[in-house]
């Protein structure tokens, strides 16, 4: 591994790539905070899919693209006066220190449900008025609903057992079925909302990242339809004109291979 020498080297030398591509590129010139957003999301769903897979090369090529965007950003900012890289730098580690009383203060804690507490504690004594406020409003809609149960759950706001949480799941399950039986879509939509925010709760209990199981199934769903797709090709056929029994045969040869 790189010494933290080499590693300043590294980092020193993509600012300096930084400071020339935004006085000679024609592209990266005309950047701005707005026009970097969509492109800096799209990084972050990429990285995402390296970790899911597990790998190592491109979670660092993906971790390289976030950090140029970082850097970029960084970078507006330092030509608009308002901050630089340094201040981003200085303000995240200003924000560990105070956060972590328990490694750079007096705190003592018992375990990682103490810390978060703590953390979420820290946070309404720094001047916010509500623990949801760090929430982010763009957030897909799975991952907002895990990120609100976590900070409701860092200031007591939870259940004691992942059995209250499945029997919520199985009465929130009840009322949808109710509904259903009723025929208001409104409603209908409302309690399968219910269900779905129960189902990704108890996912928390039993130390389930919900985004993450919900991706894998689509991975290995795409995995098992387009050989599905390839050996049917193979054929001569057209999933047009199979039968589902058809299509099943192929279905589960597909389960088959991935064992």
């Amino acid at each position: 591994m790189n010494t933290r020498e080499q590693q300043l080297q590294a980092f020193g030398r993509l600012l300096d790539i930084m400071d020339e591509l935004r006085l000679k590129c024609p592209w990266d010139k005309k950047q701005t905070f707005e026009s970097l957003r969509h492109l800096t999301i799209e990084e972050t769903y990429e990285l995402g899919d390296a970790i899911l897979d597990n790998d190592l090369q491109e979670i660092k090529k993906e971790l390289g693209d976030l950090l140029l965007h970082l850097v970029f950003y960084a970078k507006i900012g330092s030509e608009t006066g308002d901050f630089d890289i340094a201040d981003v730098a200085d303000s995240i580690s200003e924000k560990l220190i105070h956060r972590h009383p328990h490694i750079y203060g007096d705190v003592v804690v018992k375990d990682e449900e103490e810390v978060k507490q703590n953390w979420e504690n820290l946070k309404l004594k720094e001047g916010k008025t509500s623990v949801l406020e760090g929430v982010p409003k763009a957030l897909p809609a799975m991952v907002k609903a895990s990120r609100i149960q976590e900070k409701v759950a860092g200031v007591g706001f939870d259940w004691e057992k992942p059995e209250q949480v499945w029997e919520k799941v199985q009465e929130e399950m009840n009322e949808l079925n109710a509904e259903l039986v009723k025929g208001n879509t409104d409603t209908i939509e409302s309690e399968f909302g219910d269900v779905l925010f129960s189902l990704i709760n108890y996912a928390r209990f039993i130390k389930v990242n919900p985004e993450n199981a919900l991706e894998r199934t689509n991975k290995k769903f795409i995995g098992r339809f387009q050989f599905l797709e390839s050996e049917a090709k193979k054929r001569n056929k057209s999933l047009h004109d199979m039968s589902l029994t058809e299509m099943d045969v192929f279905w589960n040869e597909a389960k088959k291979f991935e064992k």
